[in-house]
């Protein structure tokens, strides 16, 4: 019986190290509007908000597109392993 095996290609590989990225730039841009607010005493509220959004909402898709992959492999895997 064969075991169902993903094989990670380019672009998964390239997703993964695109949401590494973009945690990794989120955590230093929360590093440093802290040090930043702590030193002047102002919060940049819209530039924070727009921020997060973005990136965010980049993980979130390239979350999805991994998802959504990993289904489809997995199904084609399913109907072949049967047909």
């Amino acid at each position: 019986m064969k075991k169902f095996l993903i094989k990670i290609n380019s672009s998964t590989k390239s997703l993964t190290k695109y949401v590494v990225f973009s945690i990794a730039v989120l955590i230093i841009y929360t590093i440093t509007e802290q040090v930043l607010s702590t030193v002047t005493g102002m919060s940049h509220d819209t530039l924070t908000t727009c921020f997060y959004s973005c990136f965010g909402g980049e993980i979130l898709a390239c979350a999805l597109i991994k998802i959504f992959k990993l289904k489809e492999e997995k199904k084609a895997y399913d109907e072949g392993a049967l047909g």
